[in-house]
């Protein structure tokens, strides 16, 4: 599912009437009524000023402290978003079961596929029904919230009077309260510290079995690429007597991180990279130009598929699985296995590709790639804030955060005696990755596995998670500062489509151009010109005033 944490966009279903059956589905049972009388009385006041309801204490239900959080049981709807086909599984994870049995706190989950999220998602914002809790940062984007901020609750009073874990974890790990503080100065959703996660993301995978048989060093600088991508093209490598082998291949576009030797590090795909503590917008930059120059000379020599900017994902998998023999060479992946199928055992991860300067550059955070905002969301309609935050306060513990990352003690987990954790093997016939999804929320949901408590975590160096960390070893000392994970304001937001649609689709189209036919260097000051005509002064202006803004967190 390495693919899958990439934030894949989601599909669009059409149809007035799928429409309204899909929202119907959605929306069934998102009211709070637990089937009782609610008696609730206190109020609180949203970021629109309205009053809601709050939880009352003085009622007797209700424990401010220990277990547990309510003395008769109440429901919560929590509406949750699972890629594609997955399915509720995870709901029967032992240990949120066990959580429903201490805290009495009964969870009625609402479980959509991403395919058919985009369309409910309009249907539920346009209708007001909404559930009491949504679980995954895949639900509702920064804009969604920034725009709709009346209907999510200002969470900073729960975390300080509710939640001494998430507190704590923000004491500890501040990037957790400054990737959650929105522009005015308020936190609407609560994050999460994933476990285990290396600090490099994809890196550069090459075939190793090809290598071998020509008898070639692995690559270490661009010249030296270029080398091993040429004798990949002339040298018969995959051994079939056929000149099918095709160095390096794309779909749609030619994937930023080929350019990494040249400094180019898009993590937040907006172009912005930072360099000594300063934003450059690299499309204009002299290196961006001087890595189309490097890619023309590579497309010309067939050392770049003729077809990357014209095949779609599903033509280039074709070429990565023939099932007659590999036909792919070099490629930025998140780990060697992730994409060629029966020829994956071909692949290997090396470090990265120095680039002209001499230097080496890694797509990936300093800090690690574990952190996440947007993971809880409380709405103004749940009756229950304080036992909500509650409830969700449980999950910031070491052993919930890797109960809900790999799935249960007992089931997924093994607790050694020494108190170290290690996993389990999965089940004949299915992956590892899969399995851990089947089992817990994995990446979505609440979570913090501390510095410290990641140190009993134990995991196989041979595959999965664990063989990531060990391949972050190849790269993590080149990881460059990454454009952080901002937040836009939203006059900031309604601005950014508009700028984006139109020179993003500029960029690219002249980047294909630059690839396949050349001329960069009479188009180039054209181009930079026509880019400022389109806006980019305004929008490097808006980077830059959210850069300056979150700078300023604390």
């Amino acid at each position: 599912m390495a693919n899958v944490s990439k934030r894949s966009a989601f599909r669009m279903l059409s149809g007035l009437a799928l429409l309204s059956v899909l929202g119907t589905t959605v929306l069934a049972g998102c009211s709070s009524n637990d089937g009782g009388t609610n008696t609730n009385t206190n109020t609180s006041t949203n970021a629109a000023g309205n009053k809601s309801e709050g939880s009352k204490t003085e009622d007797g239900n209700y424990n401010p402290e220990g277990l547990p959080i309510v003395k008769d049981p109440i429901t919560l709807n929590v509406l949750t978003i699972r890629w594609g086909s997955m399915g509720d599984t995870f709901t029967k994870n032992a240990w949120l079961q066990e959580l429903e049995k201490q805290t009495n706190v009964k969870i009625n989950w609402q479980v959509v596929s991403s395919n058919d999220w985009g369309d409910q998602k309009s249907v539920m914002l346009a209708s007001g029904k909404l559930p009491d809790v949504i679980i995954g940062d895949i639900a509702f984007t920064n804009a969604d919230i920034v725009n709709n901020l009346s209907i999510f609750r200002p969470l900073d009073e729960y975390i300080e009077k509710d939640m001494p874990n998430l507190k704590a974890a923000m004491a500890e790990s501040p990037e957790l309260k400054k990737l959650s503080t929105f522009p005015d100065g308020k936190i609407y959703s609560l994050p999460a510290r994933l476990p285990s996660r290396p600090v490099s993301s994809v890196q550069p995978v090459i075939n190793k079995q090809w290598l071998d048989k020509l008898g070639l060093k692995e690559p270490t600088t661009i010249d030296e690429l270029y080398t091993v991508l040429k004798a990949f093209k002339e040298q018969d490598p995959n051994g079939n007597g056929k000149a099918d082998e095709i160095p390096y291949s794309d779909s749609g576009d030619l994937d930023m991180n080929f350019l990494a030797p040249f400094g180019i590090t898009d993590l937040r795909a907006n172009h912005m990279v930072v360099k000594d503590g300063k934003t450059e917008y690299f499309p204009t930059s002299d290196e961006y130009k001087a890595a189309m120059e490097w890619a023309h000379k590579l497309y010309a020599e067939g050392l770049i598929d003729k077809e990357t900017f014209t095949q779609d994902n599903t033509m280039l998998t074709a070429k990565r699985q023939n099932p007659d023999a590999s036909l792919i060479g070099f490629t930025y992946q998140w780990t060697p296995d992730a994409v060629f199928g029966q020829w994956s055992k071909e692949y290997e991860a090396i470090a990265p590709i120095a680039g002209p300067d001499g230097n080496k550059y890694q797509l990936g955070e300093p800090n690690g790639m574990s952190y996440r905002r947007n993971e809880v969301l409380i709405t103004t309609t749940n009756k229950y804030p304080d036992e909500t935050a509650r409830w969700a306060d449980q999950f910031y513990t070491g052993e919930a955060s890797i109960q809900n990352f790999w799935g249960a003690i007992g089931t997924t987990i093994k607790k050694e005696s020494d108190g170290t954790y290690t996993l389990m093997d999965p089940p004949d016939g299915t992956s590892a990755d899969a399995w851990y999804w089947d089992g817990s929320l994995r990446d979505f949901g609440p979570k913090y596995a501390s510095p410290e408590f990641e140190k009993s975590i134990k995991l196989d160096p041979t595959s999965g998670d664990g063989l990531k960390l060990q391949l972050d070893n190849l790269g993590k000392e080149f990881v460059t500062e990454p454009f952080p994970d901002v937040m836009y304001t939203a006059e900031e937001y309604a601005d950014l489509p508009t700028l984006t649609t139109d020179i993003d689709s500029y960029i690219a189209s002249t980047r294909a151009q630059w690839i396949t036919k050349g001329g960069i260097d009479e188009e180039w000051d054209g181009y930079v010109k026509k880019l400022n005509d389109m806006g980019l002064e305004k929008l490097v202006k808006i980077y830059n005033d959210a850069f300056a803004r979150y700078q300023e967190l604390k």
